[in-house]
């Protein structure tokens, strides 16, 4: 049986075969991703009004690929505290956010109640808003940084009304690669014990991979069917999401940047051998938003959401800086022929835009 039939039959593909798919034309591996995804969602293409909070770009850590970090290029460190964060929650909510997503730095100098103090306020403020915060790495550095152990900063964070992890941190698991970008992060092996450890709290979350620096197609695929592994023992990531390395203001010195035919490739590939997660994003803070609207031909299924503000891929090049209104939101996916649908944080429709 060749490769396309196996993907018609849904059939499982080993590394190997899943390697030959990039050997595939661009729209022939667009239709059989496609397929999957009309299959699972029709047209429907998913976003939520959402609010990233970035609130300390001070970071104990290094990796080349980060513009966002003060300890390098960045000499304008700051940290918001509680107040400042609740703040920018509560005025983020009285105009429709569903979700605040807090992704910070790695900062030695706040101490774990300055993690978690600013999730406990915003709970007590904003019952309703779902609180999406503390990737892998984060979880690792606390740990480290405190000797906690994983389940201890875990708890913590189920106390102070966490709801849902976000993906990153992941970058790529290849351990070599690892080493070069992030030297001293969390290992590829942690942060899928992390996740693993969070499912297993019947909690959700999603997985990312970040692509188009220094890795190869055979990391990408075995990044994914890691991930593939662990959905088949816990089922609690509900989206995976390629990140497209952004290229300003950073150490990583990419010479050839990736085509958009090779991240399209690359979202079809995740959706045909992500059998068991059931979304695919097209995080258009990295991709752009038209690749990101073109991806949902390819595959994707979702766009993440209006963001707001946005400080980490931004400060790296990526347009996201200031978020995007709803109604432009509404408007551009409707005219790439999809039906917008407002979804919450795990995946609830809210509203359909017909």
């Amino acid at each position: 049986m060749n490769l396309v039939d196996k993907v018609k039959n849904r059939e499982r593909l080993t590394q190997k075969e899943a390697e030959a798919l990039y050997e595939l034309d661009l729209l022939t591996l667009g239709e059989l991703a496609n397929e999957i995804r009309e299959e699972k969602f029709g047209k429907k293409s998913y976003f939520n009004i959402n609010r990233h909070i970035n609130p300390t770009n001070v970071c104990a850590d290094i990796c080349k690929f980060c513009a966002y970090s003060a300890s390098r290029k960045n000499p304008n460190q700051y940290t918001m505290s509680h107040q400042e964060i609740l703040e920018i929650a509560i005025s983020a909510y009285s105009r429709g956010a569903k979700e605040v997503h807090i992704v910070s730095a790695h900062n030695p100098n706040g101490g774990v109640d300055w993690y978690m103090g600013a999730f406990r306020k915003i709970r007590e403020a904003l019952p309703d808003i779902h609180i999406k915060a503390m990737t892998g790495a984060e979880v690792d550095f606390l740990s480290r940084q405190y000797g906690l152990t994983y389940d201890e900063v875990l708890d913590l964070m189920v106390e102070s009304g966490v709801d849902s992890m976000p993906g990153g941190g992941a970058e790529i698991f290849n351990e070599k690669i690892r080493d070069y970008l992030c030297k001293g992060k969390v290992s590829s092996k942690n942060w899928l014990e992390i996740h693993k450890k969070w499912h297993r709290r019947g909690k959700q979350s999603n997985a990312t991979m970040l692509f188009g620096h220094i890795e190869s197609r055979t990391d990408r695929i075995d990044h994914i069917l890691r991930l593939r592994d662990l959905q088949d023992i816990t089922g609690g990531f509900n989206a995976f999401i390629p990140l497209v390395y952004q290229r300003e203001n950073n150490f990583l010195k990419v010479k050839n940047f990736l085509s958009a035919q090779e991240i399209l490739k690359t979202y079809s590939i995740s959706r045909i051998l992500l059998d068991n997660i059931p979304h695919i994003k097209a995080y258009w803070a990295t991709t752009t938003i038209n690749l990101a609207l073109i991806a949902q031909e390819f595959g994707a299924d979702d766009l993440d959401g209006t963001i707001e503000k946005e400080s980490i891929q931004s400060s790296a090049g990526a347009n996201s800086a200031n978020g995007m209104s709803l109604n432009d939101f509404i408007s551009l996916i409707k005219n790439s022929g999809f039906i917008p649908v407002e979804r919450d944080s795990l995946y609830k429709e809210l509203k359909i835009y017909e």
